[in-house]
């Protein structure tokens, strides 16, 4: 009675009832497998995935669940086993009444079933996955969520069993609560048209990212004489995504403009030369002098104006020679000369570098399309005519809580991805690649693919798709020392329990597998992340109802998109609609996005968390140390609610609720002790005297809240040179 076909959306919800205020005239949320008649069974077993539908073959009512696809006769007992991951019932409490001996799962199901073993028949829920996926896979059940840094207690069976299973594994520490159901409504919507994640084909993609990235670091030393700035080619992925509109999960192919303003401005802010954070006097007088020289060498050797020769030569001699004439300045001497001289000779260098630098963005992006032709060819080639397949039956026009993307096209036989441990640590290997995940992240991994995917309950993708993930996002952080956590960083544990517990928040508008707190979240690959649990960019989601938060990747132009969205949303939803955004307190110059968000009719109270005060999670929380878990955010956060009227009624930012946020976002003694922040801003951690402005927005996104990359690097010919930092 199960549904293997990844296009279906079969049992992914019970009938639920309206949220609460509705007023809508649409009804109350339905499943999409389900009518909107009571399913007649106890909430237990609905929060279980239990469904009641109808056999039109048998003609009598059966139960489905969504979870493991398992489909029983009679009513299901809570506490009974799991057939797939426990095929023997080792695990099960004893059936009552009946057949004492035999679980719910191993009842008799449907008559087909007498007639033999085929090969889709029950009897073979009781073999074992050729390719084991975890020691806690046999006979192992989910466990509980346990509070964050709370040491989780061993259990010793109380009964003998003549063929005890192995213990599970269960981490030392949790975070994550994947018990939190949604209360997120959603329209049905039909299957995603994404050519399904294949070993084969993210070997390729990120040999080819890996040649990209060679091909920029090139082009900036020849035609430059500069290093790429740091993280700019992960804030061009962003930036670019926002607007494209290709095909390829990760390389840009379709977008216009075709010369990305972030990737411009990034390389344009570091010519002639990188600016650093400056400390001392003799730093100062160093960097003025250096710039004072490469100005004027950049001048010379490039096809410039007379008069931008004339100026530019002036400036930078007439700074020489007030150095050799002035040996007691000041450091604020020395800054303020160099900011008096990128004003005058700031334009002039622009101008003569401007089409050299668009020709370095020009041809990233001609390299990145034809790249992303090329995957899309071999891709369908390991296809079995991928055209033909199409989508079971058009979305209804119905509201349903939020459901985990799906594949319209199938999975092929996958390649075999081997697995070991060494120690805490899950290494997972194909063709000589090896991709690592700590074990408790690989738990986590395993419980979001055994709730979400349907196309596979025996497991026997399931390494191959986990291999999928880790390399995807391990390409898209880059190679460098800390490069691209930022990307994933999250709130700190406590934050999304008081989120949860006063704002009736379920759901991430921006996370990934790897770091989501619930069980149900938006994130930039639906391809791969959807069998875990992704609902597909949160661009392209478009919920009625619920409450969520929001840490977007600090890109400007991400989170500009973002805003739009929200108004959207807001304006169009008389349910109770709620968002809780999480973005950086950048003030000089403020961003687009926060202006928007301040000036929203829908903005209802803003918290503004200092910066050193609060904490965040490491974007590399599934790799790293415990003790490298948390750093301190080196800028101020705004929290902004944006919520509708009804909304609003439903999650009003009252002050008792406001309290308890600002005190789970509060550092704990034990963890800050230890703490170090990641990546080059460790260096600039103990400067808290300078607060990082527009240029420093770069390098500070490796300590960014929402923790993911910010990606922008404004045009700094109007900010000081004494915030300009360094990723050196």
């Amino acid at each position: 009675m199960s549904n293997n076909s990844q296009g279906s959306v079969k049992g992914e919800a019970a009938t639920m009832a309206p949220p609460s205020g509705s007023a809508s005239s649409h009804g109350p949320p339905l499943s999409p497998s389900t009518t909107s008649k009571s399913p007649e069974l106890p909430d237990e077993l609905v929060q279980a995935g239990w469904s009641k539908c109808w056999s039109r073959r048998e003609n009598r009512p059966y139960y489905f669940n969504r979870f493991t696809n398992q489909s029983l006769w009679e009513v299901p007992v809570l506490g009974q086993h799991d057939v797939i991951s426990d095929p023997l019932g080792l695990n099960a409490a004893p059936a009552e009444g009946g057949d004492g001996n035999l679980g719910n799962g191993q009842r008799k199901r449907r008559s087909s079933e007498e007639q033999g073993a085929g090969p889709n028949s029950f009897k073979r829920a009781k073999v074992e996955p050729t390719t084991p996926i975890s020691p806690s896979t046999p006979g192992a059940k989910p466990w509980s969520s346990a509070p964050e840094e709370k040491q989780v207690p061993t259990t010793t069976p109380t009964t003998a069993s003549p063929a005890p299973a192995p213990a599970p594994y269960r981490p030392a520490v949790i975070y994550w609560d994947l018990d939190v159901q949604t209360n997120a409504v959603i329209r049905e919507r039909s299957a995603a048209n994404h050519l399904p994640p294949h070993p084969e084909i993210e070997l390729q993609r990120a040999q080819l990212v890996t040649k990209l990235r060679q091909h920029y670091h090139e082009l900036c030393h020849q035609r430059e004489g500069i290093d790429p700035p740091r993280e700019s080619f992960n804030r061009w992925l962003l930036e670019r995504k926002v607007i494209d509109k290709g095909v390829d999960p990760l390389l840009p192919s379709e977008c216009e403009p075709a010369v990305s303003p972030s990737m411009f401005r990034e390389v344009m802010n570091d010519i002639p030369i990188r600016l650093s954070r400056i400390k001392y006097k003799e730093e100062a007088r160093k960097l003025l002098f250096k710039y004072a020289e490469a100005a004027k060498k950049m001048i010379d050797s490039r096809n410039a104006s007379p008069e931008s020769r004339k100026v530019v030569k002036w400036n930078a001699e007439d700074t020489m020679n007030w150095l050799r004439r002035d040996h007691s300045a000041s450091k604020e001497d020395y800054m303020d000369r160099l900011e008096h001289l990128r004003q005058q000779c700031g334009p002039h260098v622009t101008a003569v570098a401007k089409d050299s630098v668009e020709g370095i963005c020009s041809k990233i992006y001609q390299l990145s399309a034809e790249y992303s032709r090329r995957l899309r060819q071999t891709h369908l080639s390991l296809l079995q005519d991928p055209s033909t397949e199409t989508c079971a039956s058009p979305p209804q026009s119905r509201l349903v809580y939020c459901y985990p993307v799906r594949l319209s096209i199938p999975t092929p036989a996958l390649p075999r991805v081997e697995l070991h441990f060494e120690n805490d640590v899950a290494c997972l290997r194909f063709r000589g690649e090896m991709v690592k995940v700590n074990r408790g992240h690989f738990s986590k991994l395993e419980l979001l693919y055994r709730y979400s995917c349907i196309d596979d309950p025996r497991f026997e993708k399931f390494l191959a798709r986990v291999w999928c993930l880790l390399k995807r996002y391990q390409v898209m952080f880059g190679s460098g020392a800390n490069e691209g956590t930022g990307l994933q960083g999250a709130l700190p544990v406590p934050v999304f329990e008081a989120l949860n517990r006063q704002f009736g928040v379920t759901f991430e508008c921006f996370a990934s597998p790897l770091n989501c707190y619930f069980k149900q979240f938006c994130s930039a690959f639906p391809d791969i992340d959807g069998f875990f649990g992704s609902r597909g960019p949160f661009l392209s989601f478009r919920p009625v109802s619920g409450s969520f938060e929001a840490n977007p990747p600090f890109c400007e132009e991400l989170m500009d998109a973002m805003v739009t969205h929200f108004e959207e949303l807001l304006n169009q939803s008389s349910e109770p609609l709620s968002f809780i955004v999480f973005v950086p307190e950048w003030r000089d110059p403020v961003t687009p996005a926060l202006t928007r968000m301040e000036a929203s009719r829908f903005l209802r109270h803003q918290l503004n968390i200092p910066a050193y005060d609060h904490e965040y999670r490491s974007g590399s929380q599934h790799v790293c140390k415990r003790d490298e878990m948390y750093y301190r955010a080196v800028h101020g956060t705004a929290v902004l609610f944006l919520q509708n009227d009804a909304g609003f009624a439903k999650w009003a930012p009252t002050p008792e609720r406001l309290a308890e946020l600002s005190t789970a976002y509060r550092p704990t003694l034990p963890r800050t002790s230890s703490l170090s922040s990641p990546g080059p801003a460790q260096s600039a951690a103990g400067d808290k005297d300078s607060t990082p402005k527009a240029s420093d927005r770069t390098q500070s996104g490796m300590m960014s809240p929402g923790g993911h990359d910010n990606n922008n690097n404004n045009n700094s010919s109007s900010s000081s040179p004494q915030d300009k930092l360094t990723a050196m």
